[in-house]
């Protein structure tokens, strides 16, 4: 996968004074959102949480509507927040948490795959794992450009409207193959 960013974007750690732009997107972006205390809880155990930003005083072409839609997805810094992602890496496996992007269908969610693939396969992981609502059309059709197979269902993993309860798909990317040592086998007696 190519790293490189196309030009006015750019990548950034996600730290405490970003986390009220994050919880406008992730309020934006999903019917029940993480809490702000969430994402705190997250950056202090020391998960993965990546910010893909643009521009700075004036906001790239690709940005601009987002300025319109959601002046809230400022961050302090005067960049515009694309998009961003968390997760956690537990021994050779990559969990992906939580992954938004301020508006579909403009490559935001691709980039932040890719980058997420680079920094796990930089680790050393074998496998990158996500849940995704089983409705999540959208979502699943980018899981599934990036090689993302559907491997389990988790019922009602999910709460839902009402009261009611969603299925989770388990997604699996295999990123590297696992190397197993060579086996000496000894002849036969």
């Amino acid at each position: 996968m190519n790293g490189a960013l196309p030009p006015g974007l750019h990548w950034a750690e996600m730290q405490a004074e970003h986390l009220e732009a994050v919880c406008a997107l992730e309020r934006r972006a999903h019917a029940h959102p993480w809490s702000e205390q969430l994402f705190h809880d997250s950056l202090q155990a020391g998960h993965q949480a990546q910010l893909l930003l643009c521009g700075g005083g004036t906001p790239a072409v690709a940005a601009q509507p987002v300025e319109a839609e959601q002046p809230a997805l400022r961050p302090p810094d005067g960049r515009w927040l694309l998009g961003y992602f968390v997760a956690q890496t537990l021994l050779d496996e990559v969990h992906l948490y939580n992954l938004a992007v301020a508006r579909a269908r403009q490559g935001w969610g691709g980039l932040l795959l890719q980058r997420l693939v680079a920094d796990a396969q930089a680790q050393g992981a074998q496998t990158l794992w996500l849940e995704v609502r089983a409705s999540n059309q959208p979502a699943l059709a980018l899981y599934r450009r990036a090689g993302f197979e559907s491997v389990a269902t988790r019922q009602g993993y999910y709460p839902a409207a009402g009261g009611a309860r969603e299925d989770a798909l388990v997604l699996r990317l295999c990123l590297q193959p696992l190397r197993l040592p060579s086996a000496q086998l000894e002849p036969a007696a």
